[in-house]
């Protein structure tokens, strides 16, 4: 009985894998035989417990969208044919992306537990992300005008409580609050605030976020977090509502360290700007198009201090803040786009970071 029900599993993610088509060119290339890469993933999960290979299963079927613990083998190179690859590049190749090779193409994501081990790493490949490297050349439509948004349309300064539409226990959002030595602030402070935006109109109410992983979706079967839906009312707009249904999973913030990353959970792509994704005094910013599967760091604590200490005063930036970070669901916006400004995007998201001094 255990024998069949390991080897059913062992089928269901054979099955699961991606099949490389004629246009994977490169990969075709790379990949070694039919039966080279079989025997080198039964050999993966074979080390593998039943329980192991259920938390397997569940993250390759669902795509993700079910939370699922981590799948831990010992680490090592696996030789493939004449070349050699690590475990959990090997389950990304076949479950996520077949034209990933090394493991530096990838960065573990934020509830992923094995970030630690040093003798063992995860091999679940919905606990890993592409990662998007910003120093590369952006397509030819994402250097934009600076958005000419009047300070009647930005979000508010004074977060509301989600309970009593009152002012939060932290009281009124500054942009710097005080921190204490060390850089940390009180509990009660929140890292930073999010608002959701339809055009020019901020949608529901300002959400502070405490915990250092937050999930923003419209659509996510289970796990926790901002949901958009929730803050949507009736509009008569079909671009917002076609868009609205873009969002799906959403992206996930999460703060580690001195930064803070996002990572496109959603099917489509994401557009994002950020003071901290360019050099000092840039003007206008540069939206960057990250897609599916990708993680980028958007913004950097220590970056923006450094930045304000040598901003030139006499840049003609009209509203500006060095610390806010803006997010386009699967629309972009730039001079090749009929969006000339982020507030022509049907579904966006403010990210205001609580920098300390």
């Amino acid at each position: 009985m255990f024998r069949s029900r390991r080897n059913a599993l062992v089928k269901r993610l054979w099955k699961q894998r991606i099949v490389l088509t004629v246009a994977d060119d490169e990969a075709v290339c790379k990949m070694e035989n039919h039966q080279e890469m079989k025997s080198v993933v039964h050999s993966v999960l074979k080390r593998l417990k039943e329980v192991q290979l259920e938390a397997l299963v569940q993250a390759v079927e669902s795509h993700g969208a079910e939370p699922s613990g981590c799948v831990l083998v010992p680490r090592g190179d696996l030789r493939l044919g004449r070349r050699t690859s690590q475990p959990h590049v090997i389950c990304c190749q076949l479950w996520r992306w077949p034209d990933v090779w090394q493991p530096f193409e990838l960065k573990s994501l934020h509830w992923c537990e094995s970030a630690n081990e040093l003798t063992s790493i995860c091999c679940n490949p919905f606990h890993w992300s592409r990662l998007y490297k910003p120093e590369s050349p952006p397509p030819p439509y994402t250097i934009y005008p600076q958005d000419l948004v009047s300070p009647k349309d930005r979000a508010p300064r004074e977060p509301v409580s989600m309970e009593t539409g009152g002012s939060n226990q932290y009281g009124s959002y500054r942009s710097h609050p005080p921190g204490d030595s060390s850089g940390q602030f009180p509990p009660q402070h929140p890292w930073c605030t999010l608002a959701y935006w339809e055009l020019r109109s901020r949608t529901g109410r300002l959400f502070p976020v405490h915990k250092n992983g937050i999930n923003v979706f419209y659509d996510l079967p289970q796990g926790s977090g901002l949901c958009l839906r929730t803050l949507t009312g009736g509009t008569s707009r079909e671009g917002v509502i076609r868009s609205r249904q873009n969002i799906g999973l959403g992206i996930t913030l999460w703060k580690e360290g001195e930064g803070v990353w996002m990572y496109n959970r959603s099917q489509y792509p994401v557009f994002v700007n950020s003071p901290t994704l360019d050099l000092p005094n840039t003007r206008p910013l540069t939206v960057y198009k990250v897609l599916p599967g990708y993680s980028v760091k958007i913004f950097d604590f220590e970056k923006s201090k450094c930045y304000q200490n040598v901003e030139n005063a006499k840049l003609p930036d009209g509203p500006f803040d060095h610390n806010a970070v803006r997010i386009s669901f699967a629309k972009g916006w730039g001079p090749n786009y009929s969006r000339q400004c982020v507030t022509a995007c049907p579904c966006w998201l403010e990210v205001m970071f609580t920098v300390a001094r």
